[in-house]
């Protein structure tokens, strides 16, 4: 014993230390035999799939050959759409915004022209796409691109009128260019503007139509290299669109109009319409309206063509959203968007622009959804979408990530969540079909739950890299709403989000769930194939506040135990007799809010469909004027019945079977080592009624507005914020007595007055602080930018807190600043002299402290378990860590990680023959301790370091230092290659896993820096080497640290190019092709090329060969199956340039077959005749 506490002491002189420490212990000696196979060969860091919708989208193209659908982003980002599974993420070095894009029709390649004049060509061959060739231009700006059909040819247009043109093979320059005084007339004294079109004629390829912002279009001459017709209109121009015959194109106008114009009457349009403009009756102008952005003409050879545009709505529209009208015959449908245009591509069945369009779909690109609508169907339904795109529906506010689940639970959520799907979309496949699925070696099912903003729950199937919503959960439908907006103040922030998810806590094993909310509410749920109803939704309302009966009470010799009761939950009157103002605390009309919780229950019967279901809601309530403190943590346990939650003012256990409350202790009480008293557990309190006495939701909420801050959401980082602030978090104020009690008051201290005082004091201190709390995270931010200042504020308080409660100010300050930061239920030893390990609650708290409480369950079955009560007392201090705790896990006597124990599910509805023959059971318990021999192991990972102590002695076995200079955001401990470890994210960005239980330091790599809070609330981490976070508020990342899944992501990703045969050119008819009236062909290599054109002048623009070569793929591709790929890459290319060959030689043999016929017809047909016979 006298070892131990020395031991001790040598612990609080050395928690600074910066190097990790592994001093001999008692039973330090079994570490000897247990064997740890990690090593850091294990570990390798890589990105593996983005899910989500491109965030801030700028432009967007599709492959009609290949089906891919491409989108360019502000940030440089490209994402690549296939079949559904069928996805790929790109991103341009410099991260400026894609102002268009264009493939290379079947060719595996793609085009992309950046806000920072640059031209990159993407090799879509390979699974991970990589840039081919760059061209920077220096001194002219990029404004738009076209690459006509089965050209090598691109037409660059830019900010001073001119047109370049690039070989996209080689990625250089020709020497021919287009310039704007040679375009535009010379009577023209003004500058035509930018390009904004660039065309060639369907019918004529040595045609080109050049349109300029100023509302002229040039029709130039390619060959002559001058302009054959000029067209002119008052208003800018946005955009052009042909008439597959070439006779025709129409222009869309800056006010809301469209014009025709006939390539051959440049003096004025053919027609001039404004879709959405009044008519006015003497016949004059119509009103201007707002700009067409896009117009796009398809033909159909049975019907009326199609005309798509977007914008030019009338300007006394206010408020409405976008529109994408679309125009057939004489019908005019104008269909409304959720979200504003960014760009929009009708999908075709050619790909020839000389061919009539036969136009079947339309892709609209909005800054926040991608919607696919049916032009084949009345009514223009949209396609269901197919890609998970609606992670963003409401703002993510929290997200858990579950590996290797139960294989029955995705089919069980999938058939709930089949229920829910909308109804009325098209009944056809989904028309962006391109690529092929990854022959996926993972064959675990993966989950990953997002909480939202609304209240709302999502379950994804995460399995094999791909990313589908299995089943949504609303958590608001339980609460009572706001009747209208009136209710709403204007400045309260809180009130848009009452229902947002903080946390949540899921047994996938059980099904059973816990979510806790914004608005200090948890709520518990169940998982049932049966629809049910209910009449009562079950309701515990908890008033949780510290406690400062004992503060003037000095306890010298720490031998006294403090006598009050705790903090209870508040029952209906029924129950016990009704809580008295002085008592209870409860309060008049004028007086402050007391006892009221921020959300008010449904009162009327709750329909419940199949799925999860409510099965009990805790409430905290108002303390005196003061709203209750957010939720910082939570977790459950379905074999023993029961969920824990605490604050900043302490933990509470809900036996959610009983529907009673167990236990509510402040932070003071945690760090007595002796029995606070057995909870008498508490009915609910049933679901209220409104009354006149209690404010509407609205006014609660309102006060509440300053705690809903993204650091608060977050309390990993709560120890940075809250030792600087001298008021601290909530303090103790008097307690609601329970229903139980015979006291009146919660004191018996003889000096009334004074203690009085001290609490109004006290209480002053509160209040001040819940309106600081909001600035925490501005505090934080400073933190990381100032490590000196960091690490000051670290060395005050690494040292463990004295165990003494002699001085009542250190007693309050510990109450004031500390949170509860992690919980875990366990089988251990919560005493030293335990000799079997038992059910016990660790508690980890934002001070480093790691408590233990010891649970007394009842003996027998389920029956007893629901008739008899828990009993729950607190063993104090198990050990003291330098930084808030953030997880805390258990490892058996050889090292292996011990799951907590868990009811198989059941479902609640079903009759009880079926419960009966899933009735829960107990895993078996841990072995107990014998002499000499350490039976276990608590792992404790917080913000600074990690620490191993053997159980039941609570001796120190290894203590790692993990950062100094920053702090740790999420900690783990997790299954990887058969055994355990720990992997943390730090907030400068370094992802680390340690061994166990040596906490050997096996990977270290600086990764992602934290740039917001989004990354540290979102990042989670997952068995099997999986983790992911947030990268922006609409997409997911998820990347892995697993060696294995990192040699084999090449097979698991989906490939994007397929060998596709190109569809045959249009049949030109036998007199067209007898008097040339067919499409004209261009030879582009003659025109353009060096011999003719000569070459460019190197100053325009800079060539930059790419990564992503052959050179490229040589290197990055290694041994026979790289060689064996290229084979075929190769192969495939020879043949189908092969097949294409004979395909023209026949086609040429078939028309030369086809005239030599009918010139020996009509030769046989005149040649008898005379010459005034003809």
């Amino acid at each position: 014993m006298k070892k131990f506490n020395i031991r001790k002491v040598l612990d609080g002189l050395t928690a600074s230390s910066s190097s990790s420490s592994a001093a001999p212990q008692p039973g330090g000696r079994e570490n000897d035999v247990i064997h740890e196979t990690l090593q850091s060969e294990h570990f390798q860091l890589c990105k593996t799939v983005r899910h989500g919708f491109p965030h801030q989208p700028s432009s967007m193209t599709f492959d009609p050959v290949q089906k891919i659908l491409a989108v360019g982003t502000q940030s440089g980002a490209l994402r690549l759409f296939g079949r559904a599974g069928v996805e790929c993420y790109c991103q341009h070095e410099s991260r400026a915004a894609v102002i268009q894009l264009q493939f290379l029709i079947n060719e595996g390649a793609l085009v992309s022209a950046l806000a920072d004049d640059s031209v990159h060509l993407w090799n879509l061959r390979q699974k991970l796409p990589a840039i081919l060739h760059s061209l920077k231009f220096n001194r002219e700006r990029i404004t738009f691109c076209h690459l006509p059909f089965q050209s090598k040819w691109l037409y660059i247009g830019t900010e001073r009128g001119n047109i370049h043109i690039v070989n996209v093979e080689s990625f250089t320059l020709s020497g021919y260019v287009i310039m704007w005084n040679k375009a535009i007339e010379l009577s023209t004294k003004t500058h035509p503007g930018p390009v904004v079109h660039i065309s060639d004629n369907p019918m004529d390829e040595g045609k080109l139509l050049i349109g300029f912002e100023c509302g002229i279009v040039v029709l130039w001459d390619l060959k002559s290299k001058k302009a054959d017709y000029r067209y002119s209109y008052d208003e800018a121009i946005h955009s052009v669109a042909w008439h597959h015959e070439g006779k025709q194109f129409v222009c869309s106008h800056s006010d809301g109009t469209l014009t025709t114009w006939n390539i051959r009457n440049p003096a004025k349009p053919a027609h001039i319409i404004t879709p959405h403009g009044k008519q006015p009756k003497d016949g004059k102008k119509p009103e201007p309206c707002k700009p067409i952005l896009k117009v796009e003409y398809k033909t159909t050879r049975a019907g009326d063509p199609f005309m798509v545009l977007s914008g030019g709505l009338s300007y006394d529209t206010v408020g409405r959203r976008a529109c994408l009208t679309v125009m057939h015959g004489k019908s005019t449908a104008v269909l409304e968007m959720d979200y504003p245009i960014v760009d929009f591509l009708t999908l075709c069945e050619t790909p020839y622009p000389n061919d009539f369009q036969e136009p079947y779909a339309v892709v609209v690109l909005l800054e926040k959804d991608l919607v696919v609508i049916d032009l084949g169907q009345i009514g223009y339904p949209i396609f269901e979408n197919p890609y998970p795109l609606n992670i963003h529906e409401s703002p993510v506010t929290c997200c858990e990530y579950f590996a290797d689940c139960p294989t029955d639970l995705i089919p069980a959520l999938y058939s709930v969540g089949s229920r829910q799907k909308r109804q009325g979309f098209s009944k056809k496949e989904w028309p962006i079909s391109g690529g092929n699925w990854g022959q996926g070696v993972q064959s675990y099912p993966e989950i990953i739950i997002t909480g939202h903003a609304d209240g709302s729950l999502k379950f994804w199937d995460a399995s094999a890299l791909m990313l589908q919503v299995l089943y949504k959960l609303k958590t608001a439908k339980v609460f009572e709403r706001a009747r209208g907006k009136e209710e709403k103040p204007a400045t309260d922030i809180v009130d848009e989000d009452p229902f947002a998810i903080q946390t949540l806590c899921w047994c996938p094993e059980s099904r059973m769930l816990c979510v806790a909310g914004v608005s200090a509410h948890v709520i518990v749920y169940r998982f049932s194939k049966q629809e049910v109803t209910t009449e009562v939704v079950q309701l515990l309302e908890v008033r949780m506040q510290c406690e400062l009966s004992e503060v003037e009470s000095p306890d010298p010799g720490g031998e006294q135990t403090p006598t009050l009761p705790a903090s209870g939950a508040l029952s209906s009157p029924q129950d016990g007799e009704p809580p008295t103002p002085t008592a209870a605390g409860c309060t008049s009309f004028d007086g402050p809010k007391d006892n009221i919780p921020c959300l008010q229950v449904r009162s009327s019967p709750l329909k419940q469909s199949a799925g999860y279901q409510v099965e009990l809601i805790v409430q905290l309530v108002w303390v005196s004027g003061d709203p209750p403190q957010q939720i910082s943590t939570l977790a459950l346990n379905s074999s023993y019945g029961l969920v824990v939650f605490g604050n900043s003012n302490g933990v509470a256990v809900v036996d959610y079977l009983q529907k009673t409350l167990l236990l509510n202790m402040g932070m003071l009480e945690l760090y007595s080592p002796a029995d606070p008293c057995q909870r008498q557990p508490r009915s609910p309190r049933k679901a209220r009624h409104p009354s006149g006495d209690i404010p509407t939701v609205t006014s609660c909420m309102s006060s509440l507005s300053s705690l809903y801050t993204e650091s608060v959401k977050k309390l990993r980082s709560s120890h940075l914020t809250l030792c600087d602030s001298n008021d601290g978090a909530a303090t103790s104020e008097d307690r609601c007595k329970s229903p139980t009690s015979g006291s009146t008051s919660p004191c018996n201290s003889d000096d009334e007055p004074k203690q009085q005082n001290f609490i109004d004091k006290v209480k002053s201190k509160s209040r001040r602080f819940s309106k600081t709390v909001a600035n925490d995270f501005a505090k934080m931010s400073r933190k990381i930018s100032s490590p000196t200042e960091q690490k000051l504020d670290f060395d005050a308080k690494d040292h463990p807190f004295s165990r003494s409660r002699s001085s009542s100010v250190t007693s309050i300050d510990r109450e004031s600043r500390e949170a509860i930061s992690s919980l875990l239920f366990g089988e251990s030893f919560p005493r030293k002299t335990d000799t079997a390990a038992g059910p016990c609650l660790l508690v980890g708290t934002t001070q480093g402290s790691v408590l233990l409480v010891a649970l007394s369950l009842p003996p027998g079955g389920a029956d007893q378990r629901l008739q008899q009560h828990i009993g729950i007392s607190s063993c104090g201090t198990m050990t003291q860590l330098k930084g808030g705790v953030l997880t805390i896990a258990l490892l058996d006597a050889t090292g292996v990680l011990l799951p907590p124990a868990y009811e198989p599910w059941y479902d609640p509805n079903a009759s009880d023959e079926e419960k009966e023959k899933t009735r829960r059971r107990r895993p078996p318990s841990p072995p107990s301790c014998q002499d000499g021999q350490e039976s276990q192991y608590v792992v404790v990972c917080s913000e600074k370091q990690a620490r191993v102590l053997a159980m039941p002695t609570q001796t120190e076995i290894h203590k790692h230092n993990i950062t100094e200079s920053s702090f740790v955001l999420r900690a783990d401990v997790l299954q990887i290659a058969g055994t355990n470890c720990i992997a943390c994210f730090c907030a400068n960005g370094h992802i680390m896993t340690l061994s166990l239980p040596s906490l050997r330091p096996l990977l270290d790599v600086n990764y992602l820096p934290l740039t917001d809070m989004r990354i540290a609330r979102t990042f989670c981490f997952s068995n099997l080497g999986q983790a992911l976070y947030l990268t922006s508020p609409t997409e997911i990342q998820r990347i892995t640290y697993c060696q294995e899944t990192c040699d084999n992501l090449q097979e698991m990703l989906g490939e994007l190019f397929t060998p596709v045969e190109t569809p045959e050119a249009p049949n030109r008819g036998f007199f067209k092709g007898l008097f040339g009236g067919g499409a004209q062909s261009l030879d582009r290599e003659d025109l353009f090329g060096e011999t003719t054109a000569g070459k460019a002048s190197r100053s325009l623009a800079q060539h930059i060969p790419g990564p992503g070569g052959m050179e490229g793929m040589k290197g990055a591709a290694s041994g026979v199956v790289g060689e064996l790929a290229r084979a075929r890459i190769a192969l495939d290319e020879r043949g189908q340039k092969l097949g294409e060959l004979e395909e023209r030689t026949a086609a040429m043999m078939a028309s030369a077959d086809s005239f030599s016929k009918h010139a020996h017809d009509m030769m046989l047909k005149y040649k008898d005749k005379k010459w005034y016979q003809l």
